[in-house]
């Protein structure tokens, strides 16, 4: 069926079918490399089913013969007539006069104007925009032998006098080749191609829903690996945009020829010849409403992971198990570096002195930590046996703060000093593996054992024989968490461990595996995941977006700079606003803005669905190559609209709205179409033919 329609496209011929004589509007009277005026009439603009604002327009050249151009003109508002002063004068004297002068020159509905008053009254003048230029040309095929085509330019070579021009409204297959044009004249033509919805100019359809309806169809070289923005007020048809996305990436994802990503060097190409993808597309969607994950009434009852349910894995914050959802929780105990950032992350707008010392703490593993003991340097014993110190305290403050934990995780083992330190708990043998209990007991007792007349020359002893103080600087502030104490011998005044108590729903004690980890192996085979991120809190969501943003982003520049291929992974971040940077932030190191701007050469893509514009950085606009831009309710988000490609033409139209009528109706711009399209775009599922 789809190839079908992309065959129609190709059919229409734009310099004989385009000066369809009962499509003439009118002529130029002014042109240059930017706008046109157009001379148009009543009678002209009624045989045409009208010209609304934004509709497609094709000036021939009229001049000598051998001359083959077309410009493409958008109509944009009424422009003056020189006349019009004398016109609006003899209106307002009728007016006064009480004489009936409504009706057309070919309307049954005569007025009382004599026919010269009443051809006079007809004219007036239309404003344009010149989006560029089709015109013939030759190429070589080889051989002497050349083949000629026709080819669009997004701007103007040459312009003659605007007398030389008359213009046409462009319908049926001459709109439809005019509205899928793709950079350097190329026609959606792919089998790959699919449609997205019909042209549409206006909430009122009066005429439109009379004519042919018009198929738009994107290419999925255009979204995949790419950035794609949706702006538009709520109940505008974000979401059922994004899920069309959705469902073609899925649909042309399943004709990648190599199923399985290599872990070798390879030289293929990202795209096939035929435009599918050379490797499986991964997708995920960060599902801040619950309804990409969940059946709902919009959907007619049919969710994304009910159409594709042998490919999409659920994950949810709280606890779905038995809906088919997996956990999205970790092991404190057992990744470690994983939920200490969880609980950095949290803690980080804590104003408090001993929160910011535990937040700088730094528990990643010293290199060759692994190694046999007696094939480490000095240094690296050192810094083994410090870690070790560090990691105890670590799990120390969490078996305070109850996290539960298997029997495997109940021990830590690490070395206190038999001759001097050790002596403070004598029944205790830290180096010998002790449970969690035993070793917050033997690490609070040591503490403070510092402010201890009996026990200071332990410390001072061992300082003096190892060269450095028992606990350094990263361990004073772990213990000053798990002893709630400013400083050895004082009372217990801080909160302490008892904050990362609010962390327990996002801890597992059964689970030995990172779910980002889980999720990444998924996205490789070319799965989609689902993140129900509804029933979380804000800074929930946004921590375990941003872990899972970033695994997918550190191991895809990973894999890049071992020069191995990476498959496609497209992000869908609804309600973005709630996860992404805002516009005067300027933190390049952000992950959102990162993969905005590194992203591409990752073969990693973004979706991203919010109300405001002015809500998202620049940093991440200023990359955004695909817009579907539904109703905006305010100038300040059209002015930050008009930056960007020519949307500037449909600012007016965009403050409209019928809620009941224009659900789904976006201007649309696309990585390899060269101007704006205004869209109606199609109900998901409405069309289950691809």
């Amino acid at each position: 069926m789809i190839t079908q329609q992309l065959n129609l496209i190709m059919e229409g011929d734009i310099f004989k079918d385009g000066r369809d004589q009962s499509l003439f509007v009118g002529r130029p009277y002014y042109l240059d490399y930017e706008q046109a005026n157009i001379l148009v009439s009543d009678a002209w603009k009624h045989r045409v089913k009208g010209i609304p604002q934004g509709a497609f327009l094709l000036a021939f050249y009229d001049g000598e013969d051998g001359v083959d151009e077309a410009l493409l003109l958008r109509a944009l508002a009424p422009s003056k007539l020189p006349t019009d002063n004398n016109i609006v004068s003899s209106m307002i004297e009728y007016y006064k006069e009480g004489t009936d002068i409504s009706g057309r020159a070919d309307s049954e509905q005569k007025s009382k104007l004599d026919d010269f008053t009443r051809y006079e009254f007809s004219f007036s003048g239309l404003q344009c925009r010149v989006l560029g230029s089709f015109y013939k040309i030759k190429k070589s095929i080889g051989q002497g032998k050349a083949k000629e085509t026709i080819e669009f330019g997004a701007d103007l070579e040459n312009f003659y006098s605007a007398n030389n021009y008359s213009v046409y409204k462009a319908t049926d297959k001459i709109l439809q080749k005019i509205t899928n044009q793709r950079d350097q004249g190329i026609i959606a033509g792919n089998e790959n191609e699919f449609k997205i919805g019909v042209v549409r100019y206006s909430s009122n359809r009066r005429f439109q829903s009379t004519e042919k309806e018009v198929d738009v169809f994107v290419s999925p070289q255009d979204l995949i690996g790419k950035r794609t923005a949706l702006f538009g007020m709520t109940r505008t048809g974000k979401s059922n945009t994004v899920k069309k996305i959705i469902e073609a990436t899925a649909e042309i994802s399943k004709k990648s020829p190599t199923k399985t990503l290599p872990n070798t060097v390879t030289s293929s190409t990202p795209f096939t010849q035929d435009g599918s993808p050379q490797y499986p597309v991964g997708q995920i969607i960060f599902d801040i409403n619950g309804e990409y994950a969940n059946p709902n009434m919009q959907d007619q009852g049919t969710a994304i992971y009910e159409l594709y349910q042998n490919n999409v894995i659920r994950y949810s914050i709280t606890d779905k198990t038995s809906e088919g959802f997996k956990v999205l929780k970790i092991n404190f105990y057992n990744e470690i570096q994983a939920g200490f950032r969880l609980i950095v992350s949290a803690l980080s707008d804590e104003s408090s002195a001993y929160i910011k010392s535990f937040c700088t703490v730094d528990l990643v593993e010293p290199e060759n930590y692994k190694a046999p003991r007696d094939q480490k340097t000095s240094d690296e014993r050192n810094a083994a046996i410090a870690y070790d110190k560090k990691i105890a305290i670590y799990k120390c403050c969490l078996h305070e703060a109850k996290f539960k934990k298997s029997s495997s995780h109940n021990t830590v083992k690490f070395y206190g000093d038999a001759g001097t330190i050790n002596k403070i708990v004598p029944n205790i043998k830290p180096h010998s593996g002790i449970s969690l209990e035993d070793a917050s007991f033997w690490f609070q007792e040591v503490f403070n054992a510092m402010a201890s007349d009996e026990h200071k020359e332990k410390f001072e002893e061992y300082k003096k024989e190892k060269g450095k103080n028992f606990f350094d600087e990263d361990m004073l502030a772990l213990l000053t968490f798990l002893t709630r104490k400013p400083a050895p011998g004082k009372q217990a005044s801080y909160s302490g461990f008892r904050l990362l108590r609010q962390f327990q729903n996002l801890h597992t004690e059964l689970s030995n595996t990172s779910f980002e980890q889980e999720i990444l192996y998924s996205l490789r085979k070319g799965n989609i995941i689902i993140i129900d991120l509804s029933q979380g809190e804000e800074n929930i969501r946004r921590l375990y977006s941003e872990k899972i943003t970033r695994k997918i982003f550190e191991n895809s520049m990973d894999r890049f700079t071992k020069t191995l291929p990476n498959n496609f992974i497209q992000f869908y971040f609804e309600e973005a606003h709630n996860l992404f940077p805002k516009q005067e932030e300027k933190d390049l190191s952000n992950i959102y803005n990162r993969l905005a701007k590194e992203g591409a050469k990752l073969s990693l893509g973004i979706a991203y669905a919010t109300q405001e514009v002015s809500s998202i950085s620049a940093n991440i606009l200023k990359n955004t190559q695909n817009w579907f831009i539904a109703h905006l309710n305010n100038e300040d988000e059209l002015k930050e609209l008009k930056k960007y490609y020519d949307f500037s033409d449909f600012t007016a139209s965009l403050l409209k709205f019928s809620s009941g009528n224009d659900k789904g109706f976006v201007r649309m711009k696309t990585y390899t179409n060269p101007f704006v399209v205004p869209v109606q775009i199609d109900r998901f599922l409405a069309n289950r033919e691809v």
